[in-house]
């Protein structure tokens, strides 16, 4: 049996091409190498109280924009969290494996909490995040830098449970997603966000958006400086990842060489860019046009994630003494 690799998205306000450089095309690359499960993390969504009537329709278009950016459902499990109750079930066992200092320790409950409040979904966001892993045995799971703490935590938690009820659980490995992080075009100290005007390319962006986006980019004052600056660093990010390897070289070139004009770089980025998204796109809007094959496909992963995740919750629940 392959090994197994699970990894999830919220389904919270429109995708940018940070999202998909910095963690979706590294799911593309790994579903072939792995028994791959992908799942629309709507549970974890709740804990910004998205606004109710959005939030199945921000569902079903993540999901075509994951397929439409090359997930593909033939080789791995695309599903709904909230379709799957046994992560929330599983989630309140372990509950009982994890302290309230592990997960006042959590750096990014401290964050968000600023943001968004206290609320005790904030504070066990990890351990439901413990529970969309361990219930499905994953060898292995895709994070960023900033997610690696998270799953440090399922890990312990897996052990802790092990150590009182028997081995139940395969405590999960970190994938390091080594993908450079994109950030925002106006403000590159900060990561791309949509949310934030001129920060960031959006998946769904018109051609006109796109070059806007791109000719206001920060640079600086010298464009054939020895060392880029963040501001063009980023810019070359993105240049790497949607154009051809020959046309990344041949900046990477007019650089060293001193002749590099930043006007020249923005125009090729805009039109690889719109080029790269162009496709995208269009199969986005084909599957949007098709919601029941849409809410099909999700389905079909459903059915095959489900049965693993009830014959875990099961095992689980055995092994606490818990009445079958």
């Amino acid at each position: 049996m392959a090994k197994r690799l699970v990894s999830g998205i919220q389904p919270t306000g429109t995708l940018h091409l940070g999202n998909y450089l910095g963690a979706i095309k590294q799911w593309v690359e790994l579903q072939n190498n792995y028994e791959a499960f992908f799942f629309i993390a709507d549970y974890h969504s709740l804990t910004e109280r998205p606004e109710p009537e959005t939030l199945e329709q921000q569902s079903l278009e993540t999901a075509a924009m994951l397929i439409a950016l090359g997930v593909d459902p033939k080789s791995s499990a695309l599903f709904v969290q909230s379709q799957i109750p046994e992560h929330a079930e599983l989630t309140w066992l372990l509950m009982n494996f994890v302290t309230l200092g592990q997960l006042n320790r959590m750096t990014q409950f401290k964050e968000k909490a600023e943001r968004h409040g206290q609320n005790a979904g904030l504070l066990t966001y990890p351990v439901l995040m413990a529970a969309d892993v361990l219930i499905y045995d994953a060898s292995a799971v895709p994070v960023g830098e900033d997610q690696v703490q998270h799953l440090e935590l399922a890990r312990e938690i897996a052990r802790s449970f092990n150590a009182h009820a028997g081995r139940v659980f395969k405590e999960p490995k970190a994938l390091i997603n080594k993908a450079a992080r994109v950030m925002a075009l106006n403000n590159p100290a900060k990561k791309m966000s949509k949310s934030v005007l001129g920060s960031a390319i959006g998946l769904l962006d018109t051609d006109d958006q796109i070059e806007q986006a791109i000719k206001r980019s920060v640079t600086d004052s010298d464009p054939n400086s020895p060392k880029l600056s963040p501001g063009v660093a980023n810019l070359f990010t993105i240049l790497e990842a949607v154009s051809s390897r020959e046309t990344f070289l041949h900046f990477q070139r007019l650089h060293k060489d001193g002749s590099l004009r930043y006007a020249e770089l923005k125009e090729q980025l805009i039109d690889d860019v719109i080029s790269f998204l162009g496709p995208v796109q269009k199969t986005y809007g084909s599957l949007m046009k098709n919601e029941g094959q849409l809410r099909r496909i999700l389905e079909q992963g459903r059915k095959i994630a489900q049965p693993i995740a009830q014959e875990k919750l099961a095992k689980a629940k055995q092994a606490l003494g818990l009445l079958s």
